[in-house]
């Protein structure tokens, strides 16, 4: 069994290792990253900080989750990947690694970063970082596209099926079961659509901001799949927070509209070797299947088995009836649906 590595027990584990001098001083502190790891900042006296990371089997949820301690390997060969994909600095650096204990050491975003989920909250909108995220995973979705050697490495769907597809589209089922075979079709649809690399957590808690980068981090459920669900799944975490601030939420709306305009319109040059082109990244039928995970994902964010916690009881049905009407009324495009929940927030 591995060696469960804390805030508390961590500087001495890293002496061990021989990644501090004895004498070296450092301070430890837990970071609040998501539900399915511990992750751990180093910050050293003479040296560059820099973060651990480590799996953890049992998720911290309500509801008991579970997931295979491996999934670490599968996000530090994507970080590795994404420094390719990606402009300098994006991705944090891998430092070292240690297999025996399922953990990584990577390079630390300054220490006064901020988190675009804070800054959301908050109330603070910036339209640059939408259309930079839209850039961001467009690149990512068209320089992987129809890449074979993409689909050799991360084609497996265990981990993505154990943190994304299990958790949240067949756990809605329990209090949504008029949409079982909807959601049975979705799971359908999506495995049939195996294209690119998708992140499946491409979200605003993620996200982290600097004074001279936007930063991505968080990759364990990266597979080789359907581009959709890392569009529906990150305008579905926008869509929420403008349900959170109801009338008011309409520059979340506008997020939303700036960060879709931008991924469809990013040109990506010289892709990495020879391949198809990425044109049928356009087509609109991914706009369709994007509009059917953003209402799964929406829903699974109030009913699934990880919900997020700023919204009331009254907005949690807001959300459950914006997400059911994109299912039993789909909108024509995306753009529409913006349009639907920017209507029900004024009216």
């Amino acid at each position: 069994m591995e060696r469960e590595i804390t805030a508390e027990n961590v500087i001495e584990y890293l002496r061990e290792q021989g990644q501090l001098e004895p004498d070296e001083q450092a301070n430890a502190e837990a970071l609040a990253w998501g539900v399915s790891n511990i992750v751990i900042r180093i910050d050293r006296a003479a040296d560059a900080d820099f973060v651990i990371k480590q799996s953890r089997k049992q998720l911290r949820t309500q509801a008991e989750w579970f997931s295979q301690l491996e999934r670490i390997w599968r996000e530090l060969e994507v970080m590795q990947e994404l420094e390719q994909l990606l402009p300098a600095g994006v991705v944090p650096r891998v430092l070292f690694e240690d297999r025996d204990n399922y953990l990584f050491a990577m390079e630390a975003i300054a220490a006064d970063h901020r988190v675009w989920k804070a800054e959301l909250l908050d109330g603070r909108v910036n339209q640059t970082v939408a259309r930079e995220l839209g850039k961001y995973l467009s690149a990512i979705h068209r320089k992987s596209f129809l890449r074979e050697g993409y689909q050799q490495r991360w084609g497996d769907w265990e981990i993505f099926d154990q943190l994304r597809i299990d958790p949240f589209y067949r756990f809605i089922v329990r209090s949504h079961p008029e949409i079982k075979e909807w959601v049975a079709e979705l799971i359908e649809e999506m495995s049939a659509h195996r294209l690119c690399l998708v992140l499946a957590d491409f979200s605003p808690k993620n996200i982290l901001i600097t004074d001279e980068q936007i930063h991505l981090v968080d990759f364990e459920t990266a597979h080789f799949g359907d581009p959709a669900f890392d569009l529906g799944f990150f305008l579905s975490h926008i869509l929420l927070k403008a349900i959170h601030f109801q009338a008011e939420g309409t520059h979340c709306i506008e997020l939303a509209e700036t960060f879709w305009e931008s991924y469809l319109s990013t040109e990506v040059i010289a892709p990495l070797e020879p391949g198809p082109e990425s044109a049928k990244m356009e087509d609109p039928q991914i706009g369709q299947r994007t509009i059917k995970h953003l209402a799964a994902c929406m829903l699974a964010r109030v009913d699934g088995k990880s919900t997020v916690d700023y919204l009331s009881s009254a907005q949690q049905d807001q959300v459950r009836s914006f997400a059911l009407s994109l299912i039993l009324d789909a909108p024509a495009s995306l753009p529409q649906a913006f349009q639907r929940l920017r209507e029900m927030l004024i009216s």
